[in-house]
């Protein structure tokens, strides 16, 4: 994203931060402290969050029940009420597809109710020192307040690839859900065409 008061440097970047996970030093910094409007990248720490409490728990069901899903909007799955799904296929929603019902669902899953778990998110961040972040939900869609920094996404990104198994649904170019019959494309198209890629995640507001 790039702030308004942020000016693109020669690469045409507003914002940006690049992390050296091995050495945990930033090798490139550009307005990395501005606070925007983060987007589908908030599901970094959505997957943290709900990865931390239902890693062990992949085979685990839920039934979508009408309040778990009334808020959902913008680019989601489609479940409906009484569908049954697994923590593992939600995880899939949201990595692959960054589908707003499933962050939904797995805060209902995690924590019983997304005030609950964005409380929570917003802990993890606190014990992560990421000084800029304020989250408002789990989804990224826009709300007052709710910003976090290129930086403070380096940071979520480096908490999250700490659970191996998240490249296991953030380097899938294509799946699918419901036995064949909902399709996921990752809406990082560098998973298709960048060796080595695992991701994380991309995001776009208006």
């Amino acid at each position: 994203g790039i702030a308004e008061d942020s000016v693109p440097d020669a690469t045409g970047i507003g914002a940006a931060a690049v992390w050296n996970i091995e050495n945990e030093t930033f090798v490139y910094e550009h307005n990395a402290d501005a606070a925007l409007a983060p987007a589908s990248l908030v599901k970094l720490m959505t997957a943290v969050c709900a990865y931390e409490v239902l890693g062990d728990r992949m085979d685990e069901t839920l039934t979508v029940e009408y309040s778990m899903i009334a808020a959902a909007s913008g680019n989601q799955v489609g479940y409906y009420v009484g569908e049954t799904v697994t923590v593992h296929d939600l995880f899939g929603g949201l990595l692959t597809r960054g589908a707003n019902d499933c962050a939904y669902l797995l805060a209902y899953a995690a924590d019983g109710g997304t005030d609950a778990f964005v409380a929570r998110m917003n802990e993890r961040a606190g014990e992560l020192g990421m000084k800029n972040t304020t989250f408002q939900n789990a989804t990224g869609l826009d709300a007052q307040g709710h910003l976090t920094t290129a930086r403070d996404i380096a940071v979520m990104s480096q908490a999250l690839l700490s659970h191996p198994l998240i490249t296991e649904y953030s380097t899938v170019w294509m799946d699918s859900l419901r036995n064949g019959e909902t399709q996921l494309v990752n809406t990082n198209k560098l998973v298709r065409f960048f060796e080595g890629a695992t991701g994380l995640k991309t995001g776009t507001t208006d």
